[in-house]
């Protein structure tokens, strides 16, 4: 095996092209924190851009940073904060969930996967911040897409194209986001003790309002005790994120909980406690507990969720919270991945996005890890994949056989 550590753009374009000249399929890798989501890949070559490092453009005051690909996640968000800003869609540590370390993400790896976090509901995913990019696709040619202002998008968004394609397109060498202020604080308000099908009505309620909630979730009584080092043990807890400026969280606050009031003994969290608990809800850290057992993020209506989860309880032993207003459902399975019942069951209630983000290696090479793609879709994948990969050189078979 051949592992090509460029730390250029130039270096990146070298080793694809030799790639492509050899057609020889190569992984694009990062720091690894994401490798295990996936079908497996069988490649005889590595291109690991953990050397493609640094911070090329940050201008806080016009809200824009750009960075090469292997530019760890960390480092970034400690100059962000640094500067009172972040990535306002909240990016998802997938490392303790798949039994790695916290914190070895790079903002490559960030694109490649679109992620997000709980304020997906307010803010979007990568997707929608992401400014532009310079990228080396499977023909072993440069292109690049957007700039480094907010209004620079003429014709095709290349640049979004590229999120979520995990890799099977192109080599991103060079990403520009779109970076917000940080809020000044944050309070949570958490309602204990409602059902599944009480804790939707409530998030439901809650996003309809004024308030301006940021964070919706709902952890049953079975996951709830396994946030924040056992606090909330008991009773499920349903939770409300609100954030601003310290007089306008107060307000909102106590009128979100008067609007709420009968549905649950509401409690508070303050600042500092409030975005430990969203990081653990971002990161799946209820899950996060050092086993294969097979784990699915599933996405879907919000009113739906728990209707799904209660009929797949009915079949299956699986344990289960909820993100996004109950849109986001992370699942854990006790042995079987239970694919095509899951799916099935999907379908049944509105349909949605089943992906499987953690099992073993035998499991993720004879499943379906990412939702099947209906014909259509399917076939203008294929188009682009031909478009920009037309060997197959990238990343083979990452996201279907």
């Amino acid at each position: 095996m051949t592992t090509f550590t460029p730390a250029t753009a130039e270096e990146t374009l070298a080793a694809v092209q030799w790639a492509v000249a050899e057609e020889s399929p190569i992984e694009i890798l990062g720091h690894g924190s994401k490798r295990a989501i996936g079908r497996p890949l069988q490649t005889e070559h590595v291109l690991d851009l953990s050397n493609l490092t640094g911070i090329t453009l940050y201008e806080p005051e016009e809200l824009v940073l750009s960075a090469r690909a292997g530019t760890p996640l960390a480092e970034i968000e400690t100059l962000l904060a640094e500067n009172g800003q972040e990535f306002a869609f909240e990016p998802m540590d997938y490392g303790p969930l798949l039994g790695g370390e916290p914190g070895r993400g790079t903002i490559g790896g960030m694109m490649a996967a679109n992620l997000s976090g709980p304020r997906r509901i307010k803010a979007g995913a990568a997707r929608d911040h992401v400014l532009g990019i310079h990228a080396v696709s499977g023909r072993g040619e440069v292109f690049k897409s957007g700039g480094r202002v907010v209004k620079n998008v003429t014709g095709y968004d290349l640049s979004k194209a590229m999120a979520g394609s995990w890799g099977t397109l192109a080599a991103v060498t060079d990403v520009t986001f779109k970076v917000l202020p940080r809020a000044e604080t944050e309070a949570t308000l958490v309602l204990r003790g409602l059902t599944e099908e009480l804790a939707a009505q409530a998030m439901a309620l809650s996003m309809g309002s004024s308030g301006e909630v940021a964070g919706a979730a709902h952890l049953p009584e079975s996951v709830t005790g396994r946030v924040l080092d056992g606090a909330l043990k008991g009773r499920g807890s349903t939770l409300l994120r609100l954030e601003g400026f310290g007089p306008s969280v107060a307000y909102r606050f106590d009128r979100l909980a008067e609007l709420l009031t009968g549905q649950g003994g509401a409690e508070r969290l303050e600042a500092d406690e409030s975005r430990r608990l969203w990081r653990e809800i971002r990161d799946c850290v209820p899950f996060a507990d050092g086993t294969s057992r097979p784990v699915w993020r599933v996405s879907m209506a919000p009113s739906q969720g728990h209707r799904m989860v209660m009929a797949l309880r009915m079949q299956a032993a699986v344990d289960a919270f909820y993100d996004w207003q109950g849109g986001l459902i992370w699942l854990r399975m006790e042995s079987d991945p239970e694919a095509a019942l899951l799916r099935r069951l999907v379908s049944i209630h509105g349909g949605g996005h089943a992906t499987l983000v953690r099992a073993s290696p035998p499991i993720r090479a004879s499943e379906a890890v990412f939702e099947p793609q209906p014909p259509a879709l399917a076939a203008l994948a294929a188009r682009l994949k031909q478009q920009f990969d037309p060997k197959g050189i990238l990343n083979p078979g990452r996201m279907s056989a």
